[in-house]
């Protein structure tokens, strides 16, 4: 299904001609729960993986012993809370049976279990370039395969530890027929099988990105006109490629190209919720959302990234086979 972002409240070049050179073009990826297959550009779906290439794993998550939840654990507790809530009961009866809540009481405190050698990672993204125009990405590569390890890291600013993949599609002839699986994961990382819904909007850079003289300008002109540049006009929510970086709670500091020490440009935002409280990014077709309960509408991948952040990919703007870097906003 075809997703629309509304248009912008007002177009914020004709009250500021010089954001103008500073557009950038996003490819909002509007996942929702589906069924994609290794073909699909998903989130959380199957990988296109050659099945003689060795899969990733954490050796820092290795055994013999994981706390956490079964991946068939996390799925069933989905499924448990999504039907509970929906379903209809008289005041005062419990929300779940008592086999159900010992499942998701299992998920939500976590338990050990027995993890032979480094965890694999999960599957998080597949982006295939016919999916996603204006894709940066190597030579010749047409899909890109991000996956990470389920649980947090403090050397990442205790966020998942990441894996990137370049490849060819049509030279994996002979598929990986099932990926391995961590035996425990972190819920919140794992994310939800979602199809994608690819759509090209135009963002200008957060306020914190602008010059000081341009970005006190925009502060009195909100004011003024009681608009809201950073969450309404400047960069989209959600799920992206390309685009401006969503810097929020922090301010801009350097990024660079840990191989060559060169520019890095956004490759992907993988974000905890789709739009906000304002609504201000929510697509036309979403407008008339059932408001369930659980899963909210507005966080169909599932994902818990910190505390309600935005996990950013950069990639290096020279050579985009070097090793990437991420940033938590």
């Amino acid at each position: 299904m075809v997703r629309t972002t509304p248009p912008r409240p007002v177009d914020v070049t004709a009250h500021f001609p010089e954001l103008a050179p500073l557009a950038r073009t996003a490819v909002r990826l509007h996942p929702r729960p589906g069924a994609p297959t290794a073909a699909d550009s998903s989130i959380g779906g199957p990988l296109l993986w050659p099945a003689g290439e060795e899969w990733p794993a954490c050796a820092e998550h290795a055994g013999p012993e994981l706390h956490g939840a079964s991946v068939a654990d996390v799925f069933a507790r989905r499924r448990i809370l999504t039907e509970a809530w929906a379903r209809p009961r008289a005041e005062g009866v419990n929300l779940l049976t008592a086999d159900e809540k010992v499942v998701v009481d299992r998920v939500d405190h976590g338990t050990g279990i027995a993890q032979d050698g480094p965890a694999p990672m999960v599957p998080v993204a597949q982006l295939y370039a016919r999916d996603v125009p204006g894709l940066p990405r190597p030579d010749g590569a047409d899909l890109l395969q991000v996956l990470w390890c389920p649980f947090d890291h403090e050397d990442e600013g205790c966020a998942p530890r990441t894996a990137l993949r370049w490849r060819k599609a049509a030279e994996v002839t002979d598929p990986l027929a099932e990926a391995p699986q961590p035996a425990a994961v972190e819920e919140h990382y794992l994310p939800q099988p979602c199809v994608l819904h690819p759509e090209e909007v135009t963002e200008y850079p957060a306020p914190h990105c602008l010059p000081a003289e341009l970005r006190e300008r925009v502060r009195r002109w909100e004011e003024q006109e009681d608009q809201h540049y950073q969450y309404a006009l400047s960069v989209s929510s959600g799920c992206k490629a390309g685009g401006h970086g969503p810097w929020s709670f922090s301010d801009p500091f350097p990024l660079s190209c840990p191989d060559c020490g060169g520019v890095v440009t956004p490759l992907l935002t993988l974000a905890t919720s789709e739009w906000d409280g304002t609504t201000s990014w929510r697509p036309v077709e979403d407008a008339d959302a059932g408001g369930a309960l659980f899963p909210h509408d507005n966080e169909p991948t599932m994902l818990s990234i910190g505390r309600s952040y935005n996990l950013q990919f950069y990639a290096c703007a020279d050579f985009p086979a070097h090793r990437h870097v991420t940033n938590m906003q």
